[in-house]
């Protein structure tokens, strides 16, 4: 296969796909009709959630013990509702919050929310929405994921209609609006067209012109040493007289751009790193445009990881390589050591994932998006225009905290008319990338829906590898609030290996910026311990009761273990290899990561 040429393998049909194949004329319209309907609803599957709350209303239907329960506590709480409407309305200077102890909303907790009617307000939607969150639960015969969607639907309309929200409602923002005699919200008007304008004409939110990719992020030293239709890879220049003997290959993740392992200067892993006297290797993915459709996950395998591992073998000849995968580039790492393993390849010293999934039994709420409806429209929208937009999945993010990603900036933005200041991981969360269509499709179906790696069954090349065939010493990290991989999933990676080394660590923060801490975060903390494989299995909760945890950020340690499982320091490589083919082709940060 060319090296610039994407894959032509047909990925397998999706299951349950028939045996007769159909007519191309009504596949195209089904998939038309499911890609208007996807671009109506912002790619959620009305059907999903329709079938979600029929399952809830039928099993209730069924349940007159449930029924009178939920009304008993809907009677209860008007009741209260009632009485503290009295009493506030008699000029009795209330919280809205008192008496209601774990259902008690921080957002109502300030003195102006005591002043009458606001805190009925308050009041009223905290006791409607505890009722509220009530519904799915105790219904029996209904199915857990149906329970997960009904869930999250009235979560949405919670965060949505909550009083704070809204300048009539919300005291706060009155009092701040008489204060500044509306300037406030003239400014958030200014701020809602600015924001608007920036929206046609895609550009990034105010403030991220600051964050300029090669002049004030990505700006750790290195070439460009090859490029092929899929991916550049970066080689940093050494910062120190001698580095450890074998080199680190990070492989990102191709749903964000892979400067978020090199932001501002004291927010850099790889400059951490070089720094430390490693000699660091950086995966740079193409943002895949329409013509690139046909990218499968086989040729990130091949152009990917395979290509970086044969440039750095090359570059750095006879040293085994310590291999870094972060989120999907560390499900692909995973793979690929696989399917290396599988052809009894041993270039691979090590392997570190950071927050990244093998095991997709619980994937946690990212699953509220992943069922078979909803990848149905998905596909639809993804074949009818060739790639996945950054703008629908970072929309699928927000959901899952609308309160902190959603109607908290609103809030702050356009109605207190402030902008809350720009920083490094903010701007390179507005610089998104896109996914082609046959491997997202080929990652949705086969990782999340079918879960086909961790039970052996997914294919490289036609044939399957099995994450049982990994030996060689592993590093693997979680964080504590991670919605997009939940470190008890990530865990699991230990029952599908046979590392003789295994260690895991357990970090403070999200699935970003638990990983993005700095060398020196005084506001972190880690748990992290070593086992053998003779030792006994400890489930997540074990593991977490039995090691204490350790104050600082995470990176230390990891270098640390990076170190002690590499050879003598010796003089740096040379930047690229000429003479086996890899010239130096350009500075970094390299063409691919400014394609926006």
């Amino acid at each position: 296969m060319s090296e610039s040429t994407p894959s032509k393998t047909p990925s397998a049909p999706p299951p349950g796909a028939t045996l007769m194949p159909r007519a191309p004329t009504t596949e195209a319209i089904d998939r038309a009709f499911r890609a208007a309907v996807s671009k109506l609803t912002g790619g959620l599957s009305p059907t999903a959630y329709a079938t979600a709350w029929a399952d809830w209303a039928m099993q209730l239907a069924t349940s007159p013990g449930r029924q009178f329960e939920l009304g008993a506590d809907a009677m209860r709480r008007a009741a209260d509702n009632l009485q503290f409407a009295n009493r506030a309305a008699g000029g009795e200077k209330l919280s809205p919050t008192e008496g209601l102890a774990g259902e008690a909303d921080a957002r109502f907790a300030g003195d102006a929310w005591q002043q009458y009617p606001f805190n009925v307000f308050a009041r009223v939607y905290q006791n409607g929405a505890a009722w509220l969150r009530t519904l799915p639960n105790d219904v029996d015969g209904l199915r857990q994921y149906h329970r997960e969607l009904v869930d999250f639907t009235v979560r949405q309309w919670l965060d949505a209609l909550a009083p704070a929200n809204f300048l009539a409602t919300n005291p706060e923002l009155l009092e701040l609006t008489r204060a500044e005699g509306g300037q406030n919200l003239m400014r958030g008007t200014q701020h809602l067209v600015e924001d608007l304008a920036r929206l046609m004409d895609k550009k990034g939110p105010v403030g991220t012109e600051a964050f300029e990719v090669g002049k004030t992020v990505a700006v750790t030293p290195g070439k460009v040493v090859y490029q092929n239709a899929l991916i550049e890879l970066i080689q940093y220049s050494p910062a120190t007289e001698h580095v450890h003997a074998e080199p680190v290959l990070i492989v990102p993740a191709w749903i964000m751009k892979y400067y978020i392992l090199d932001l501002s200067p004291k927010n850099s892993l790889v400059r951490y790193l070089v720094e430390q006297g490693h000699t660091v290797f950086m995966i740079s993915w193409k943002n895949p445009e329409p013509g690139d459709r046909d990218f499968a996950m086989d040729d990130y395998v091949d152009l990917g990881l395979r290509a970086a591992i044969d440039a750095v073998s090359a570059i750095v000849p006879g040293r085994r390589i310590h291999a870094t995968g972060y989120c999907i580039g560390g499900t692909l790492l995973a793979i690929g050591a696989a399917t290396l393993a599988r052809e009894k390849d041993e270039r691979l010293a090590s392997l570190t994932f950071f927050a990244a999934q093998t095991d997709f039994s619980e994937p946690g709420e990212l699953a509220l998006f992943i069922n078979r409806s909803q990848l149905a429209m998905l596909e639809a929208q993804m074949y009818q225009e060739g790639v996945l937009d950054s703008r629908q999945m970072g929309g699928a993010f927000q959901m899952l905290r609308p309160r902190d990603l959603i109607w908290q900036p609103m809030v702050q933005s356009y109605l207190k008319g402030a902008r809350d200041p720009m920083v490094d991981l903010m701007a390179w969360n507005a610089d998104g990338t896109r996914m082609p269509y046959k491997m997202h499709t080929e990652y949705l179906y086969r990782l999340y829906l079918d879960n086909e790696l961790s039970s052996g069954r997914f294919p490289v090349r036609g044939e399957p590898v099995r994450l049982s065939d990994l030996r060689m010493p592993m590093f693997v990290v979680g964080t504590e609030t991670d919605h997009v991989a939940p470190w008890k999933s990530v865990y699991k990676l230990e029952n599908l290996t046979r590392s003789q080394d295994y260690t895991f660590l357990l970090t403070s923060g999200g699935h970003n910026a638990g990983i993005i801490s700095g060398p020196v975060h005084p506001k972190r903390k880690h748990r992290v311990r070593t086992r053998t494989l003779t030792d006994r299995h400890l489930s997540p909760e074990e593991w977490l009761a039995t090691t204490p945890p350790q104050p600082g950020s995470w990176w230390p340690t990891w270098q640390k273990w990076l170190a002690m499982h590499s050879g003598d320091r010796a003089a740096p490589p040379a930047l690229g290899a000429p003479a086996a083919g890899y010239p130096v082709l350009r500075d970094a940060p390299g063409e691919y990561v400014r394609v926006p």
